[in-house]
């Protein structure tokens, strides 16, 4: 067997591979031989059909699954020592009057090779990061929101502005009866409601009810395919009229939220709101500068792709074969993403950034710990942790979630090192409309 290498530019290459009988015509004997032990044909005992027979009806098949598994071994093998940056697959050239009655045979591959390109991190221009902190207005919404997660309900005679009531919503003709509570914070359309009784019967139009219909399916318990644009009159039966008595923010309140003597007085209390506020927003402050960075390096980071041999590829590497057009849009869409791929496999290279199992295993504990203590278990035990973990590694598609993760976390902590930046402190509506409007 032969392989030589034509390189038609510094983008694509053609290799050339001659596979002689002698490569393939032991292999091709062994597996007739097998067939002939255990082929069953009418008229033959097993083991004793003619070799002729078995040639002439396996062997064209045999050939070519063997020439084929040739190839494919010494592509790969090729490819690794001549250590080929390639993008895509080899893909077989067409070549007309091929003969597989031949003895010899020549195939031939086009190759897309991976552009040569440097990679900067310098950046004149410094990139925003963004250090997002709670409001004033936000901070004195969670502890409003606190008082009354905290607080009591007391029962009242009529329904006023932030009262909540409890009661049935009926309609018979649309299968509606639904039992509820109904904070009218939450109504677009109060005026009904307001000074309602116990006992009373409430009628409103399910049109305009509530800012957005799907609070619908929340109230009146219909589908989401219904309660799009749904109009009809609804007659709500008071039960019970509540209204929320705030917590006073007092040592007790404060010890319940956080342990005993840990927070004293509602200064503090802000302060350590804000201060898990920040923990929160940190995470979209770091998605943003990894947005940010990308850009920057698409931008600066300029080479050429084997475009052409791209769109080819594209056609034929999926389970349904594509059009040149439907491949060329394909290929549009994918370009920016295939470019960063590039970019972000020569940053890991050049400053050697690589996930370890100790590393892996140490950031799904991580993980692991952040969710249990969204449940209030805030101290697990190292062996509980460690087994979590072990049944999570078990699994491939974990494994490379985990990696994928680890590794951003890696290019972030390089971002954050290298590039030049510009931290700006803002509130999160302040990030929300510079970032998203």
């Amino acid at each position: 067997m032969n392989i030589t290498r034509e390189n038609i530019d510094e983008l694509n290459a053609v290799l050339k591979v001659d596979i002689a009988k002698e490569d393939y015509s032991n292999k091709v004997e062994k597996v007739l031989k097998d067939y002939r032990k255990n082929a069953n044909i009418p008229g033959f005992r097993k083991g004793h059909v003619p070799m002729g027979m078995v040639k002439k009806q396996y062997g064209k098949a045999v050939l070519v699954d063997e020439v084929n598994k040739l190839l494919q071994d010494a592509l790969n093998k090729y490819l690794t020592e001549e250590k080929l940056d390639v993008l895509g697959n080899p893909l077989p050239k067409e070549q007309d009057n091929f003969d597989w009655d031949a003895e010899n045979y020549s195939f031939e591959f086009e190759l897309g090779l991976s552009p040569q390109f440097e990679v900067s991190l310098d950046n004149e221009k410094p990139i925003t990061h963004y250090k997002i902190v709670a409001g004033d207005e936000m901070i004195d919404n969670q502890v409003k929101t606190l008082q009354k997660q905290y607080g009591k309900l007391v029962s009242k005679d009529a329904a006023e502005e932030g009262d909540q009531l409890t009661g049935t919503f009926k309609n018979e003709e649309e299968g509606i009866d639904a039992h509820t509570t109904l904070p009218l914070e939450k109504v677009k359309n109060k005026k009904p409601f307001l000074g309602a009784k116990a006992g009373d019967t409430v009628k409103v139009n399910t049109k305009g009810l509530f800012e957005d219909d799907h609070q619908l399916m929340d109230f009146l318990k219909v589908e989401h395919d219904k309660a799009h644009g749904l109009e009809v009159e609804v007659e709500f039966t008071v039960e019970e009229v509540n209204t929320q008595e705030l917590a006073d923010l007092d040592q007790e309140l404060f010890d319940k939220l956080f342990g005993k003597g840990e927070v004293t007085s509602v200064t503090e209390l802000k302060d350590k709101i804000k201060e898990d506020a920040a923990k929160q927003f940190e995470q979209q402050s770091d998605q943003q500068l990894l947005n940010d960075v990308t850009e920057m390096l698409i931008e600066n980071t300029k080479f050429d792709l084997p475009k052409e041999f791209l769109q080819k590829w594209i056609q034929t590497a999926g389970e349904k074969e594509l059009t040149p057009e439907e491949a060329r849009e394909e290929y549009e869409k994918s370009e920016k993403g295939l470019r960063f791929q590039l970019i972000e496999g020569k940053l890991i290279q050049e400053h050697k950034l690589e996930v370890k199992f100790e590393d892996l295993k140490s950031f799904a504990k991580d993980r692991i710990k952040e969710q249990m203590a969204q449940f209030g278990q805030m101290n697990p035990e190292e062996k509980e942790l460690d087994d979590i973990a072990a049944r999570i590694l078990s699994r491939q598609d974990e494994v490379k979630r985990l990696s994928e993760q680890l590794m951003n976390q890696k290019l972030l902590e390089l971002y954050k090192e290298k590039v030049n930046l510009e931290e700006k402190e803002v509130t999160y509506e302040e990030f929300v409309k510079e970032v998203y409007e």
